[in-house]
């Protein structure tokens, strides 16, 4: 094997390990409260206590903020496609807005309260909506979805950030486990913690540089030919 053929499985093998140990830390989310998948999530709840006001008629109903905190919570936890999590919290919020929460809703997104309220109340009552009504509910919703959807990508970046960093240690310990495990003189234990460092931060695209690294090499033994 040539030494390019060599390096691009050694890329394929150290990026293994990065995604053996990014793995690893995701399985954490077993742990009692949902463990490192609560990372992030409080981006989420501070924006659905802002969009969810107080209501004594709600709040004793499966529409209650404790209750879609709940939801939005196990959503979070099982990894349900985020997309699906903004939509269905949407959908809460919105099954929320009546003339008793429409004002302090209309502050949080910035519309008119009043022609909100009667957008609640026409909605209650099943009457169409004018078209005024209309175009404040559609920024009414579009507001919303720009709000949950800044919740969710810094719940994500937070989340995705803080698995990077407690990655990097279990990659450390399992590369220091193959240093024992493999026979004597294979790898030594230093080498082994260097290549736990570097295992997560390659691991993303060491699919990609492997495959570059060979089609380089195809590309040079094809002009040598």
């Amino acid at each position: 094997m040539s030494s390019w053929s060599m390096l691009s499985t050694y890329v394929t093998a150290v990026g293994g390990l990065g995604t053996a140990a990014f793995g690893l830390v995701d399985s954490f989310k077993a742990l009692p409260g949902g463990g490192i998948s609560r990372a992030g999530l409080k981006f989420i709840r501070e924006i659905i206590i802002t969009l969810t006001p107080a209501d004594p008629g709600l709040d004793r109903s499966g529409l209650s903020r404790e209750s879609i905190i709940h939801s939005i919570t196990s959503q979070w936890i099982n990894g349900v496609d985020s997309s699906d999590q903004l939509n269905i919290a949407k959908s809460q919020i919105k099954l929320r807005l009546n003339p008793t929460t429409a004002g302090d809703l209309a502050t949080s997104t910035g519309v008119d309260a009043k022609i909100l309220t009667n957008v609640a109340a026409s909605i209650a009552s099943g009457t169409a909506l004018s078209h005024q009504e209309s175009d404040v509910y559609g920024r009414f919703d579009l507001m919303l979805t720009t709000l949950l959807d800044q919740a969710y990508q810094r719940a994500d970046q937070r989340y995705r950030n803080t698995a990077k960093v407690c990655a990097v240690p279990v990659s450390v310990a399992l590369a220091i486990v193959a240093h024992y495990v493999l026979p004597t003189g294979t790898i030594s234990a230093g080498a082994a913690a260097l290549l736990g460092l570097i295992a997560t931060p390659i691991a993303p695209v060491a699919k990609d540089l492997s495959t570059a690294i060979s089609n380089a090499v195809q590309a040079v033994q094809t002009i040598k030919g």
